[in-house]
């Protein structure tokens, strides 16, 4: 990684400024004496048109949150942090051009990645110049490559087949317990990855698949995909879509009475404040994965205080209002230390030390996933209308898996 340009001489004091860009604030020490004020440079792509707009203006709005309070105590060793960022469109083709501007023309200091698995199309690059990358929201991005300087904020850990385990875990609770599957998803890198594990983790959970098929991305009438599902019976109907689909499929589902006794699992979108108000009560029974609900059972500290300052400037900022998805997660939270070492060392010691973040307690793998993963499976219950007041307070989302977070018990069959 070339940092000479920060104008620090030793790699002890280059290594220092990477590992405290990815640490939260307050998580060092100033034992390392400022240098130039030229500003620290932190680069990434953002998805702020397209399909996953929602969450991309979310994520980029908790950087800013974080970039302001790290300025307002002194930046980083004295230094301002400025963001430099590139609307990715929601685009795969279009990252591999972000990353390579972020590295050669902008030349920032440390790059983070995006809120979804497209990192994985600018990864070469970035394994290529040897940089340390912090991903958002990425299932299992480094699996192929096993790349050290990798990190993921997320709590999915290295399991391919966390998702759907989780998913077949909570199926597994229902008497008499489903015999049957169905998988259905989109034809795109995340859904395919879950689709994947789900195939190896039905035979673990003795399930058998009925149905098995994706569908374009472009898809508009899902209703024929849903009948086509109903004709199998399947006692669980386990989905891996984007936001756009996950829309359509939900509709299509509740529209066409579909008669299952779970349904969801791998849903990106039904997280998403604008997609829940527009579906309202559709989403009764409907069980999806999730980082982070309010409930008591993950009050961490400091995330109360978090998502206060991201609701209150979220509706001028025009994102996510609630900010329970990706937010808190794209808000730096590593606070972790560096010993005196040379620059391999000191991307293990990033991966080894536990450390307090506003989301819990995480540790990174040799992966750099959270070595014990976090990933929630909840159930949308006693939704009403359209208002998204009530998922502030009213416990809309309850959490069923794991079980040392459930808040309630599922309420099955799907359709009523």
């Amino acid at each position: 990684m070339n940092l000479a340009r920060l104008g620090l001489a030793a790699s002890l004091r280059r290594w220092l400024l990477i590992a405290c860009a990815a640490a939260g604030p307050g998580a060092w020490s100033a034992s390392v004496p400022a240098a130039a004020q030229a500003p620290i440079k932190i680069g990434f792509g953002v998805s702020l048109t397209g399909g996953l707009a929602s969450s991309g203006k979310a994520h980029l709005l908790s950087k800013q949150i974080w970039v302001e309070e790290i300025n307002a105590k002194g930046g980083l060793l004295g230094r301002p942090v400025d963001l430099v960022y590139y609307d990715d469109q929601t685009n795969a083709a279009t990252v591999p051009s972000i990353y390579a501007k972020l590295m050669d023309v902008d030349k920032v200091d440390i790059l983070m990645g995006h809120a979804t698995n497209l990192i994985v199309a600018a990864m070469p690059q970035i394994i290529q110049r040897n940089r340390m990358v912090m991903v958002l929201l990425a299932l299992t991005s480094n699996a192929e490559f096993k790349y050290p300087r990798y990190f993921q904020n997320a709590p999915f850990g290295s399991d391919t087949k966390l998702l759907s385990r989780n998913f077949f875990e909570v199926a597994r609770g229902i008497r008499p317990a489903p015999q049957t599957v169905a998988l259905v998803g989109a034809d795109a890198e995340f859904s395919n990855n879950v689709l994947r594990g789900a195939r190896e983790s039905a035979k673990e959970y003795d399930l058998k698949i009925v149905y098995d098929r994706t569908y374009p991305p472009g898809t508009v009438d899902y209703t024929p995909i849903v009948r086509a599902i109903q004709a199998t019976s399947p006692d669980a109907v386990l989905l891996a879509s984007y936001p756009p689909d996950s829309v359509g499929m939900v509709r299509a589902a509740t529209e066409t009475g579909l008669k299952t006794k779970l349904f969801g699992g791998a849903m990106v979108g039904m997280q998403y404040a604008s997609l829940m108000g527009q579906l309202g009560e559709k989403l009764n029974r409907v069980v999806n994965y999730h980082m982070y609900v309010p409930s008591e059972k993950m009050n961490f500290p400091g995330i109360e205080a978090f998502l206060k300052k991201f609701q209150a400037r979220a509706k001028d900022a025009g994102v996510d209002p609630l900010g329970f998805y990706q937010p808190p997660f794209a808000y730096p939270p590593c606070r972790c230390s560096i010993r005196r070492s040379h620059p391999p060392r000191a991307s293990m010691t990033i991966r080894s030390p536990a450390f307090n973040t506003i989301v819990g307690e995480i540790q990174f793998d040799e992966l750099g996933e959270w070595k014990t993963p976090r990933m929630l499976i909840v159930q949308f219950q006693n939704v009403q209308g359209n208002e998204l007041a009530q998922y502030l307070t009213g416990h809309r989302q309850v959490i069923l898996y794991p079980a040392q977070y459930r808040d309630g018990e599922l309420e099955q069959p799907f359709a009523k």
